[in-house]
């Protein structure tokens, strides 16, 4: 039997060990809550709401919101992104809104179920194209015309204009641009012409391929959307493709299609076997964003994907367009026309928006679909390693310009073959005109990104900076300017001459094309 006494120190003992062990518990809780981040902030501590650790809090300026050059407030100088998801109807016109997005990640499940997706889209097809119809009809007078000597290097007619519509009001090109940008967006004058040109189906967005294209390849029709821009207005279909390795072979795609059936017979024994299997992963299809198997996809029937030529057949271009990668929301993303991959071999700038200094690079970019890797996994990526990467860039880099017969080992005119229109128009492209100033010969570009600053003549969203690309071939190129928005080259320098204030008379207009069509 135990001692009263000690039973009361055994008791007490237990009571000083519980409550230790209480302490230590009370101590581990509050520290532990200490070391947890903030939650959501309130609205009497800016602090807290940008707090990182307990130790330290984000800078924060409340007198951010200045007047700076270009900048642009949402609700003042810009609309608000209306709520459109994808496959519903969107405005045409998108430079006059601006802002953030929702998120900047997509997702498979955007879609939803893909037999409600794909009869809402194909519902909506006809609408959609009718209302593209009526805006590309006010931007433009796309008759067909085209030169009556001048072709493209297999001998396609080269497409003349200008087409682009003069505003109402306005009786030639000359009058516009005698008025200065300040009047022309006073007085709204700016032809539509000039404006960004959207995708079609913008909420949507991703590769679209011209009808002649899609003719050839059916698999890649889209049941959301069709292609806006006629024939006339388009590159060769199938180009030429000359190598700088083999210019004693000439057209070396002998009139084909370069595909995965007939690569290695045109190629074997003519290019490296490295080439020769950069090429084959050119020519091979990977999923990408919405031409793949799933359900986050633009064609009735999954599919494998695209390939590098299908957009760049036989290193060209087909007149494809895709979005640039590089911003969002969707609805500001740019339109890109697929730029010819010819002369690659003197690129130091690779994407058009970013500086991306290296064939490599831009390839491993390009894998992730519209620069969302978010998608990856879910779709299925290409997963290429640098050594595939570097593959292909081996076959880019041998990519040859077109033959230009009239110029010289400077890329300069040579005076005994030249018409004096033409080196008139050379004399321009140097002096007046100020080409050069970005466009220099040998190469006809200087490698850098620039901001032509075109919002000073209308109220529309400053679009930024785009990277020069070269002239030489343009004639094989149409339509122009990075997002395609011109469709010949005289709508072309009509536009340079309005942006720049060069005042060229009439007669220096069409020499300066006679130069240009001689690149």
């Amino acid at each position: 039997m135990i001692h009263p006494t000690r039973r009361l120190l055994l008791f007490s003992a237990a009571l000083l060990a519980l409550g230790a062990a209480v302490g230590m518990v009370l101590r581990d809780w509050a520290s532990t809550s200490q070391a947890e981040p903030p939650g959501p902030s309130t609205p009497s501590s800016q602090a807290r709401a940008d707090r990182l650790t307990p130790e330290s809090a984000a800078a924060y300026d409340p007198h951010w919101d200045k007047p700076y050059p270009q900048y642009q407030p949402v609700g003042k100088t810009l609309k608000p992104y209306p709520v459109i998801k994808p496959g519903e109807i969107c405005p045409q016109d998108l430079s006059v809104y601006g802002g953030a997005g929702r998120t900047s990640y997509a997702s498979v499940d955007d879609v939803g179920n893909f037999d409600d997706f794909y009869r809402m889209c194909s519902e909506n097809k006809p609408k959609v194209m009718e209302e593209r119809r009526k805006y590309m009809a006010q931007r433009y007078n796309l008759t067909g015309a085209a030169h009556k000597s001048a072709t493209m290097t297999r001998g396609k007619p080269v497409p003349a204009g200008p087409v682009v519509r003069l505003p109402d009001g306005v009786k030639s090109w000359e009058e516009l641009a005698a008025l200065g940008p300040n009047a022309v967006r006073e007085r709204g004058l700016f032809p539509l012409g000039f404006r960004p040109l959207s995708h079609p189906n913008q909420p949507i967005g991703h590769q679209l391929f011209p009808q002649n294209w899609v003719q050839a390849h059916p698999e890649q029709e889209r049941f959301d959307v069709d292609f806006d821009i006629p024939e006339a207005y388009l590159p060769e279909f199938p180009p030429p493709l000359f190598l700088t390795t083999r210019p004693d072979l000439g057209d070396v795609s002998k009139g084909h299609e370069i595909n995965q059936a007939n690569f290695r017979e045109l190629f074997d024994g003519v290019v490296t076997p490295e080439q020769l299997e950069g090429l084959r992963l050119l020519v091979t299809r990977f999923p990408t964003s919405w031409f793949n198997q799933t359900k986050h996809r633009v064609t009735k029937e999954p599919m494998r994907g695209t390939a590098c030529f299908d957009c760049h057949v036989n290193g060209h271009t087909n007149g494809a367009v895709e979005m640039d990668p590089a911003t969002r929301p969707t609805l500001l993303r740019t339109r890109l026309d697929t730029p010819s991959l010819r002369g690659d071999h003197n690129n130091l700038v690779f994407s058009s928006r970013r500086s991306i200094r290296s064939l490599e690079h831009f390839t491993e970019v390009e894998e992730y679909f519209d620069g969302d890797i978010s998608l990856q996994g879910q779709i299925g990526g290409r997963q290429l390693d640098r050594a595939s990467t570097n593959r292909m860039a081996d076959f880019q880099t041998i990519i040859a310009w077109p033959p230009a017969p009239k110029l010289d080992r400077f890329g300069r005119l040579n005076p005994s073959k030249a018409t004096p229109a033409e080196l008139r128009g050379e004399s321009l492209f140097s002096g007046k005109a100020r080409c050069a100033s970005c466009h220099p010969a040998p190469f006809y570009t200087d490698n850098q990104l620039h901001d032509l600053q075109v919002e000073e003549f209308y109220p529309g969203r400053a679009e930024g900076w785009i990277k020069t690309f070269s002239l030489r071939g343009i004639k094989d190129s149409p339509p122009y300017f990075h997002d395609g928005r011109l469709p010949t080259l005289e709508d072309t320098v009509e536009f340079f001459n309005l942006v720049f204030d060069l005042k060229l008379s009439g007669e220096e207009k069409q020499d300066l094309v006679a130069f240009l069509l001689t690149l």
